[in-house]
């Protein structure tokens, strides 16, 4: 339920309180991330892994909301909780009532050289029928196409230098940024044949020398992309995928056994799971795991690589959008310009 509230919040903080009402403690998903990293699960009471010394300000102070400026200003917290003499909150005051930046884009590096490797190569079969006449990068998402809206996204977090791997259609694609030029760096390898979600790596071993992002052309992830690099590099892994929390509720009822007697019967089970978006960060030498024109889908690549080293997993809670099928690219649309809402299908 916490993780629920916490992904549909705009500030991204719960405070949470005991049955008197006073504050004990906070959440973020921060919190939540160490929690699933520490093999906690998705059921761990709220009271395991709050901050139990959260900051606050009193309601008494006469500089309050002075103070109240400062803590928020030199922790990088997006609210703090006004408290009575009882540690009641009597208010919650936010950092857009001191500021007009955003917490997070105070601290983003104005440009990385990181590079954005974007798969716009395949023949995006899934949404047929659009695909027969565009490629799925040049698909309509509003007013842009969705290749630029994956650009957008990263460029907010300095990351404006972008290789496209490019086979279907791809006269269309060299086309549309030749002729709407970008305020980004945009370079593209072309396959001769299908080498797969990780096989166009191979055509890159010249061109990337730094730890790089791999992404999907029809993944949307709005998130802070300089923090998942800063653990990246702490983790020391080769590769991190980024994964989403999903709820998936199963619409029949499950049967639990024993010996081939029935134990329970679980009706619509949710599942809690942590789904692949299609993002990824790698170390260079992962590339020294494909070879020249062999054809390797990123799951492979993975398999190769964790015999090898580190690859992590860096969860988080929403912000994530499959544009790949037709029901999920009118939900994604829907969710980006009307919010949490989701919409009703008949």
């Amino acid at each position: 339920m916490a993780m629920k509230v916490l992904t549909t919040g705009s500030e991204k903080v719960l405070f949470v309180v005991n049955e008197s009402d006073k504050l004990v403690g906070s959440l973020t998903d921060g919190d939540i991330r160490r929690a699933i990293l520490n093999d906690m699960g998705f059921d761990v009471p709220v009271a395991d892994i709050m901050f139990k010394m959260p900051r606050f300000v009193r309601h008494m102070d006469k500089k309050m909301e002075e103070a109240a400026k400062t803590r928020i200003l030199n922790d990088r917290v997006p609210a703090i909780p006004v408290l009575d003499e009882m540690d009641r909150i009597v208010d919650i005051l936010f950092w857009y009532d001191f500021f007009d930046s955003h917490p997070l884009e105070s601290h983003v590096p104005e440009s990385l050289t990181n590079p954005v490797v974007i798969m716009a190569g395949g023949k995006g079969e899934r949404l047929d029928p659009f695909t027969k006449i565009l490629p799925k990068p040049l698909i309509p998402f509003g007013d842009k196409p969705i290749i630029e809206k994956i650009m957008d996204d990263f460029s907010k977090y300095g990351l404006r230098r972008f290789i496209l791997t490019l086979n279907y259609k791809k006269e269309f694609i060299k086309a549309y940024f030749s002729e709407n030029p970008l305020q980004y760096d945009v370079s593209w390898v072309e396959e001769e044949n299908y080498l797969g979600t990780a096989g166009s790596l191979a055509l890159l071993k010249d061109k990337l020398k730094e730890t790089f992002f791999v992404c999907n052309c029809d993944t949307i992830l709005e998130n802070d992309f300089n923090s998942m690099l800063l653990w990246h590099k702490g983790e020391k892994a080769l590769i991190t995928i980024i994964g989403c929390h999903k709820e998936m509720v199963i619409p029949y009822g499950s049967l639990e056994m024993s010996g081939g007697s029935l134990k329970r019967i679980n009706e619509k089970p949710q599942l809690d799971l942590i789904i692949n978006t299609g993002v990824y960060i790698l170390e260079p030498e992962v590339l020294s795991f494909i070879s020249p024109g062999e054809k390797m889908d990123m799951n492979h690549l993975i398999e190769k690589v964790m015999e090898r080293g580190k690859v992590g997993v860096y969860p988080v809670y929403t912000g994530w959008f499959d544009m790949g099928q037709w029901k999920e690219y009118k939900d994604s649309l829907y969710l980006l310009q009307n919010g949490s809402n989701k919409p009703k299908h008949k």
